[in-house]
């Protein structure tokens, strides 16, 4: 596990969060702050609530209750949008790309959402040329650059999940929100994957929903156990996976999400 980084005040101060669907409490009362420069792991058994958590921070649902404050600015009441252009961007659990597009043409995409141009496919490529170098240097950084002509439909699913992670990264976000980021990957793309997680942190946070233990022994700083939609417990990988109640929560989990 990571240590000794650096971490300054804290990005995400979430208290009190609570979803309510009709009768049923999918969360309830989770307090979730999340410290700057950190890498930080959403863990728990199914059902725990660990995804309908992540959808509160990010705004894909709006609490029943709770305040979620970012970067000092309460957001609670902001669209998805809206927070995405503050900084807090957000991949998913199934790879979101545009298939019949070329490898690169997906990261320019990305790129030119900040300018307003991203559906402005009839642009020339004289037009879009600035943007080849930063299109190059995040396909460099994936390691997709020897397949930036190649449609992205024909990549296999690891390498998908790659240039997910250049096109989250081409907004440049600030908090980086990462969906079971080693789903239904081989341990070669594990590995792959873990170190592209590694090496983006270096110079922004990242909050991850996860269910890969060795994973996140490997990379969190801070876990956060969800079980039955309330905060079981939280610290260190030493310290949860020594905590009687977390191995009863994983042994006795019951279906969900």
């Amino acid at each position: 596990m990571t240590s000794g980084r650096e971490c300054g005040d804290n990005i995400i101060e979430a208290t009190g969060l609570t979803k309510r669907f009709f009768d049923f409490a999918a969360v309830s009362d989770v307090d979730l702050t999340v410290r700057r420069g950190s890498i930080h792991a959403l863990i728990g058994p199914n059902g725990a609530g660990k995804t309908t958590t992540f959808n509160l921070i990010t705004k894909t649902l709006p609490p029943t209750e709770g305040r979620i404050v970012y970067n000092g600015r309460d957001i609670t009441g902001e669209s998805p949008s809206r927070v995405a252009r503050r900084g807090l961007v957000r991949s998913f659990q199934i790879s979101a790309i545009f298939p019949r597009m070329t490898v690169a043409e997906n990261v320019r995409i990305a790129l030119q959402r900040p300018l307003g141009t991203s559906y402005h496919f009839w642009r020339s490529e004289k037009t879009l040329a600035v943007l080849a170098e930063r299109v190059d240097a995040l396909l460099e950084a994936v390691g997709l650059a020897d397949q930036r002509d190649q449609s992205a439909a024909g990549l296999p699913y690891g390498r998908k999940r790659a240039l997910e992670f250049a096109t989250t990264l081409a907004l440049e976000p600030e908090l980086m929100l990462l969906d079971e980021p080693t789903s239904g990957l081989g341990s070669e793309d594990v590995d792959r994957i873990s170190g592209l997680i590694r090496q983006v942190s270096a110079d922004r946070t990242i909050l991850m929903v996860e269910h890969n233990l060795q994973v996140v022994a490997e990379l969190a700083d801070t876990i956060t156990v969800l079980a039955r939609g309330r905060v079981l417990a939280e610290g260190s990988y030493a310290e949860i996976s020594a905590n009687p109640q977390v191995v009863e929560a994983y042994i006795g989990g019951t279906d969900d999400e």
